[in-house]
């Protein structure tokens, strides 16, 4: 997939546009169920039309421009975002910088600077409650309508739907605040995942606990699930296998409140990861953090965890392994 990031680059070579595309646009926040359910319908109505599938997203994430502070946290960080755009049969994707003036702006410029200009859409596909640009004017109706004038047609998709409920971010979030990874799971598609680069932290993991553990610390802006213990999966970038572990997502109460961190101890691997970047899938949460009253305590219990989390994660269902 070619990433363009200013539609002044466009046409990419490796994509002509000289006859069109088949287009969508979102914020693909988790790339959900029912985002991923958007993206295949692009794709599909791209190789029958014989014409590049091109996604739009914007960076940064809108409700952070919008909201500020207050925006609630990603689920994804945009490399992350980029690779399941890919491997979900986007041909291009188009990352356009948000801003407080694109936010402004009215919706019939956009589509007549990018969706036509640009792109030479031939048919866009949104989800059921896409709007956008200033006062959100930019809904199926306007989208429909500019469509005749602009030479694309609308397709607007139906919700996606799970136990009874819309997939969403929102309710993805909820989820994993309220420390259940297993219904985030169940709502993406495939565990939750934050990456970063392993740091060093205290030195206690090995030295003192006899459990080796890799500190990451994602973005800020990422969503990180309710504190506590968890059964994960980790994937290296040495392109080793998935590895099974135990992380720990707080602040470490036995030793003092140190930083809100992440912290991972994997089960079977014993060498230096220092400056690799590790990812995390969160499984199952095991317990809550606490403050244990001795060091000996607490690794009686990281023993417990890790056997519980090995008997979990050698029993886990293929439709939850991590993609």
């Amino acid at each position: 997939m070619r990433i363009i990031t200013h539609p002044d680059r466009l046409p990419a070579s490796s994509v002509s546009l000289a006859r069109g595309c088949i287009l969508t646009v979102g914020n693909f926040d988790g790339v959900h169920l029912g985002h991923q359910s958007l993206l295949r319908r692009t794709a599909e109505k791209a190789l029958a039309a014989c014409l590049p599938a091109i996604a739009v997203t914007f960076d940064p994430h809108p409700l952070r421009v919008i909201q500020g502070a207050a925006a609630p946290p990603l689920l994804m960080s945009l490399p992350r975002k980029l690779r399941l755009l890919d491997a979900l049969g986007m041909d291009l994707a188009l990352v356009l910088s948000f801003s407080a003036e694109v936010a402004a702006s009215p919706p019939e410029d956009f589509v007549r600077d990018i969706f036509s200009h640009a792109l030479h859409a031939r048919e866009l596909i949104i989800g059921y409650d896409y709007a956008f640009g200033r006062n959100r004017r930019g809904n199926a109706d306007l989208l429909a309508s500019l469509g005749g004038q602009y030479g694309f047609t609308l397709e607007q998709l139906d919700p996606v739907f799970f136990d009874g409920a819309i997939v969403s971010s929102t309710r993805i979030r909820n989820a994993l605040l309220a420390g259940d990874p297993a219904a985030a799971a169940r709502l993406l598609g495939r565990p939750h995942y934050a990456e970063g680069m392993v740091m060093h932290g205290s030195h206690r993991g090995g030295p003192l606990l006899g459990f080796p553990t890799a500190n990451i610390m994602p973005s800020k802006d990422f969503l990180l699930p309710m504190p506590g213990v968890y059964a994960v999966l980790a994937t290296l970038e040495d392109g080793s296998p998935t590895r099974q572990g135990v992380a720990n997502v707080g602040r470490n109460p036995t030793f003092g409140r140190e930083s809100f961190h992440l912290e991972a101890h994997l089960l079977d691997l014993d060498r230096d990861l220092y400056d690799q970047r590790l990812g995390i899938h969160f499984i199952r949460r095991l317990r809550d953090e606490r403050r244990f009253p001795s060091v000996p305590e607490l690794m009686e219990q990281i023993r417990r965890d890790a056997a519980q989390a090995r008997e979990i994660l050698e029993n886990l269902p293929p439709e939850e392994m991590p993609l």
